[in-house]
């Protein structure tokens, strides 16, 4: 199987990464001599991509081990980013149970924009040759979305000094995520992903108010600026033999999320703008909201449902998963759907609070339900 042939839906997918091992994470986090940190990714890279072969999945990646976070390729590639201070954020498992951001390694969150950006090497071309040389089938890459970091990155009273608003800074990211897509595609990766776009943003009135108050901007505004960003770089990944994904993220960090809501309020626009052949949605629990929204999903376009939580250790039962994909069926041809887990398993270094073991019981049924239902992973 070469690069360039994968199926136009992979029906049992997965958000991209995977929780890094004890070594690894004691290497990176000891501050190991780089060649010595490469070959323990490359030793467990290995053993990840034997493990997806053995569960039956036909798209690859490289659990992100040469990551410090789902972010950190951007960040890494870039001046002009930095600081202890990031914008803060209330991280919620459930009511009452807060995330303590300060707790956890700064190298699991980027800093704020302090002056002008500028790429001083490729995001990824430390990931894609190994991945290439041994994946046992065609690989998926993922990136961030531009339009994370306005929202992360950009802090009020340092930040003017290098950007006088958010959409000044948000069109340089864009640049920089564009012209990587650009030289993902022309390598031909067969499956590019965007990630955590912020349109959870919009779907909460917390975040809804948040953006509005920060920017000075009306919420059509933002979105729309946001769209146009993203299709920016999608744009350049375009290619007749390829996947251009984007999963929507409310967020994913030792477990905890940031944001509730369902995708009723977006879901017109966003659906019918997005310039993608998949979205992978997050449908979990009771913040992702109904199914109902995917009735506006355009026929050219498929939706991954992210059932299967990668927060939580409790297997899923299969039944019940089997359940809601003829629930969301209702309202979205079942030829166009697929399953994975709502999210990565470890978008921050450490990763979310659920054994390697656990993870891959949860790969292995979503494995199990999509040859059940479609046949086929």
């Amino acid at each position: 199987m070469t690069q360039t042939s994968v199926q136009r839906i992979v029906r049992a997918d997965n958000v991209g990464s995977f929780l890094r091992p004890k070594e690894l994470l004691d290497a990176r986090l000891g501050g190991a001599a780089p060649e010595e940190l490469r070959a323990i990714e490359d030793r467990h890279i290995l053993r990840v991509l034997d493990k997806q072969k053995e569960l039956g999945l036909r798209i690859f990646t490289d659990g992100e081990f040469r990551r410090a976070g789902f972010m950190s390729d951007f960040t890494e590639a870039v001046e002009g980013i930095g600081g202890p201070e990031v914008v803060k954020r209330k991280w919620i498992a459930k009511e009452g149970d807060e995330l303590d951001q300060s707790a956890y390694p700064r190298s699991s969150m980027p800093g704020f924009v302090q002056q002008k950006i500028r790429r001083i090497k490729r995001l990824t071309a430390h990931e894609v040759p190994f991945l290439k040389e041994h994946a046992p089938g065609p690989i998926k890459m993922t990136l961030p979305s531009a339009t994370q970091f306005p929202a992360i990155a950009y802090k009020k009273g340092v930040s003017e000094k290098a950007y006088p608003t958010h959409s000044d800074f948000l069109r340089d990211v864009t640049a920089i995520i564009r012209d990587e897509v650009k030289a993902l595609a022309d390598e031909g990766i067969p499956y590019i992903q965007i990630d955590a776009p912020r349109y959870s943003y919009y779907l909460d009135p917390q975040w809804r108010d948040f953006l509005q108050s920060e920017t000075g901007m009306s919420i059509d505004a933002l979105l729309d600026e946001a769209i146009a960003a993203d299709n920016a770089c999608l744009a350049a990944g375009r290619r007749a033999d390829n996947i251009l994904a984007i999963h929507l993220c409310r967020g994913n960090n030792r477990s905890h999320w940031y944001a509730r809501g369902g995708y009723d309020a977006i879901a017109e626009k966003l659906f019918n703008e997005l310039a993608v052949d998949e979205f992978l949605l997050e449908y979990d629990d009771e913040r992702s909201g109904s199914f109902e929204p995917l009735r506006l999903v355009p026929k050219e376009k498929s939706v991954v449902l992210g059932l299967v939580s990668s927060k939580v250790p409790e297997l899923e039962d299969a039944d019940f998963l089997l359940r809601r994909i003829d629930e969301a069926a209702k309202y979205i041809p079942l030829e166009r759907l697929a399953l994975s887990p709502q999210c990565g398993f470890a978008s921050t270094l450490e990763g979310n609070l659920l054994t390697e073991d656990q993870q891959w019981a949860k790969l292995e049924l979503v494995a199990e339900v999509a040859r059940r239902v479609w046949g086929s992973t």
